[in-house]
């Protein structure tokens, strides 16, 4: 199932995420969602805030970015990837600028620095503990989407100044006025269907 994608302003994401386990009803169903959602929406992660939802986990497909892997020689996991009751424990390595963008902020992309390796610890779909390093485009994706579930949004990254030049953008997109080719709610407005966009 298709959910929309919850925009900038929603209380969904800026509120603390909850643990989840094998008993979390219908979690299987939140996964596959998930994915359905993002794959939908042209996106290359999707966290449950996104969504509405409440559950700490996010999902990651680089699948659009295989060149990338292939030219850095850099082998690329099985996509999708599931990452339940993530927790990072470092990020090192240089600090590196790279134009991010969000499905909870259509339009707007802008450079974020992060450091260029993550490591992470989290469990996968079938709720195996694992302890992994990435780098590189995937360690840029797992930490926007990490962000999301510890309630930070990327344009929080970004200086003040920066903000204040966006502020009547991001003030667009909180009334739900934005040209995202997907469903998309606010909560004022509620679920607002690409026709209906502005």
């Amino acid at each position: 199932m298709i959910h929309p994608i919850y925009l900038l302003g929603t209380a969904s994401l800026r509120k603390p995420t909850i643990q989840v386990d094998k008993s979390t009803p219908e979690f299987e169903t939140l996964l596959s969602d998930m994915v359905e959602t993002m794959h939908d929406a042209r996106g290359i992660g999707l966290a449950a805030p996104q969504i509405g939802k409440e559950e700490r986990v996010f999902v990651v497909d680089v699948s659009p970015m295989e060149e990338d892997f292939i030219e850095s020689g850099t082998p690329m996991p099985e996509q999708p990837m599931f990452f339940i009751n993530p927790h990072i424990l470092e990020e090192t390595g240089d600090d590196e600028e790279f134009e991010e963008g969000c499905l909870s902020i259509p339009d707007i992309q802008e450079i974020v620095v992060r450091p260029n390796t993550v490591t992470i610890q989290y469990q996968d779909r079938d709720f195996v503990q694992k302890t992994e390093t990435f780098d590189g485009i995937l360690a840029r994706v797992i930490q926007h989407e990490y962000d999301h579930v510890e309630a930070v949004l990327f344009i929080d990254h970004l200086t003040a100044f920066k903000r204040r030049l966006l502020k009547r953008r991001l003030n667009e997109i909180q009334a739900g006025n934005t040209e995202a080719e997907y469903a998309v709610y606010t909560d004022e407005r509620g679920v607002i269907y690409p026709q209906e966009l502005e």
